[in-house]
């Protein structure tokens, strides 16, 4: 794999540990800025809002920048941001700190997709994506145990000093390594936006939904499920979550490799095997040991579904797939959403804890059945292209 892609992995690490690391934190920063703490866990969702408006926002101001260059002031917005989360003298402007560093989050992944894919033959590059994402994955097993250390430690604005000197770090790699391509075209925006008239990237968009909304039914209550049903402690919940993070890093390699093979019949695969796998979840959450293994195992599954989708997309829209790709990551992020509120509405109705998986299990066959829908509308084309 070329250099260039451990500029955009480290870029990635960062992005990945400024986004959950306030989780962590959070009653230190309710502490520091005396408010409660659901007025402080609001600076997540304030975060997840901003990557959802900011993504398509940043990718029409950058759609006639050449794709480094536009890495770079997204990079540059993400080292502002985080300065100004570290020296925020309020409440009030913390939160817009959150907000302005998410604007770089979603159009940075969607072009960093598109950089990665083009740094390789094209059958290496839904690996090249995957490697990138590697550095999010990471980030969860460790710079956000690592960033919550270093903020109980000596401070929560500690964490998002590093978190900018990671940021700094990652603006001179890919202004050294990432190559220079003028390679926005002529059309600029109206092209990009014309790409999206495809039914085919529409229905990627919502594969992406569905195929990783499934995952969040889930992994938004994982800590309660795994203390009320499973039996763990606090301290054991945290283990389990690395746990979960290294799988989701094995998971991302095994995606993309399996994606370079054969995208849609991997993909299909993927989705069936993380049906069964949170249909099992919910028989095996009764038992420590096997909760643990199952939930690595779900890890893998979970995000071998992320190269396979994002290269979806970057393939339907390859006239013009910056503005396709971004859109992806706010999808990402519209399916997290979306989980969570589906599993807080099972919960709201009554249902037990245990439950869930299986809504999990229903959500993931439902992305299975239109992935194998957009499948089906492939063979026209193919038919097309090998009779000619």
């Amino acid at each position: 794999m070329p250099i260039p892609l451990l500029a955009l992995a480290i870029s990635a690490f960062a992005i990945g540990t400024t986004e959950f690391v306030i989780m962590g934190l959070l009653p230190e920063v309710a502490h520091d800025l005396a408010v409660s703490i659901p007025s402080a866990g609001l600076l997540v969702s304030g975060y997840a809002l901003g990557v959802a408006v900011g993504a398509p926002l940043l990718a029409v101001i950058t759609s006639r920048m050449s794709r480094k260059f536009a890495l770079q002031l997204l990079m540059g917005v993400f080292i502002v941001g985080n300065v100004l989360c570290a020296v925020a003298p309020s409440y009030s402007v913390l939160m817009i700190a959150r907000v302005v560093t998410s604007f770089a989050h979603g159009s940075f992944f969607g072009i960093g997709a598109v950089v990665a894919a083009s740094l390789v033959p094209a059958d290496k590059r839904a690996s090249a994506i995957a490697l990138m994402f590697t550095g999010l994955t990471l980030a969860n097993v460790l710079g956000v145990p690592f960033g919550t250390f270093i903020g109980q430690q000596f401070g929560w604005r500690a964490a998002f000093w590093i978190v900018s000197g990671f940021g700094v770090l990652s603006l001179a790699g890919i202004s050294a390594l990432v190559p220079n391509r003028h390679d926005t075209g002529p059309a600029g925006l109206g092209h990009e936006v014309r790409v999206l008239k495809d039914p085919q990237v529409w229905t990627a968009l919502a594969m992406t939904v569905l195929g990783f909304g499934g995952v969040f039914v889930v992994f938004t209550y994982i800590a309660p499920i795994l203390e009320q049903v499973s039996g763990f402690s606090p301290r054991g919940v945290t283990l389990i979550l690395v746990l979960f993070g290294v799988g989701l890093t094995v998971g991302n390699m095994v995606g993309g490799k399996l994606a370079d093979r054969a995208l849609m019949p991997s993909l299909m695969g993927i989705l069936a095997a993380l049906a069964v796998v949170m249909a099992l979840f919910a028989r095996t959450s009764h038992s420590p040991v096997a909760a643990a293994i199952t939930v690595f195992v779900w890890g893998i599954a979970a995000f071998a579904t992320v190269p396979p989708l994002q290269m979806r997309v970057v393939q339907k829209a390859a006239a013009a797939p910056n503005l396709a790709s971004t859109l992806n990551i706010g999808a990402f992020n519209v399916g997290n959403a979306a989980g969570a509120w589906l599993g807080g509405l099972v919960i709201n109705h009554g249902h037990a804890l245990d439950t869930l998986p299986w809504v999990a299990a229903a959500v993931s066959v439902a992305a299975l059945l239109l992935t194998w829908f957009a499948a089906r509308m492939d063979a026209p084309a193919r038919a097309l292209a090998q009779g000619t």
